[in-house]
């Protein structure tokens, strides 16, 4: 039985974007600013459901001999660990901008829009950089496609985070 890529991808944007959305929400209806502790567990919570999806999604739509998996799978960890502590500072700054948002000053909203800038920035440096690992172990067409994938999700992850952000007034 083949599984359609499409179904996939937007099922496992779904979980993605539910469970970032799941901790927006509740990170802006409580009052109080969250101790550092229950931040780092609900980031690391995030960081595993999205990798979680990010790894099964691979899986399922980047065909790999068992020996480009051998290779490929180690690099692709290293990779989602950059690539997680990328995430892990934007979504700081969000938080900060939530629980900040009723004395947000120009100040404050510039610090969020380059946060953003910022990880952008950050991310098509890391992409770049994995796109040559990623050719080394598993040639260039499907090191390309992993890109594609990896960027499609990311651009759907960053759709649901950035639009439980309020608008700066």
């Amino acid at each position: 039985m083949r599984h359609n890529p499409i179904l996939i991808f937007a099922l496992t944007a779904c979980v993605v974007g539910m469970s970032a959305m799941a901790f927006i929400d509740a990170r802006q209806a409580q009052p109080a600013a969250p101790s550092s502790t229950l931040m780092e567990e609900a980031l690391k919570e995030i960081r595993a459901d999205l990798q979680n999806s990010r790894t099964d999604v691979m899986a399922k739509n980047v065909p790999l001999t068992s020996a480009q998996a051998a290779q490929f799978w180690p690099v692709f960890d290293r990779y989602q660990k950059e690539q997680a502590a990328i995430m892990d500072d934007q979504l700081k700054s969000i938080q900060w901008f939530i629980e900040n948002f009723e004395k947000a000053d120009d100040a404050a909203a510039l610090r969020l829009i380059n946060s953003h800038f910022d990880r952008d920035t950050k991310m098509v440096a890391l992409r770049q950089k994995w796109l040559g690992e990623f050719q080394k172990v598993i040639g260039t067409k499907l090191a390309v496609r992993v890109m594609q994938i990896d960027r499609r999700l990311s651009l759907v992850h960053q759709a649901f985070v950035t639009s439980k952000i309020p608008l700066a007034r």
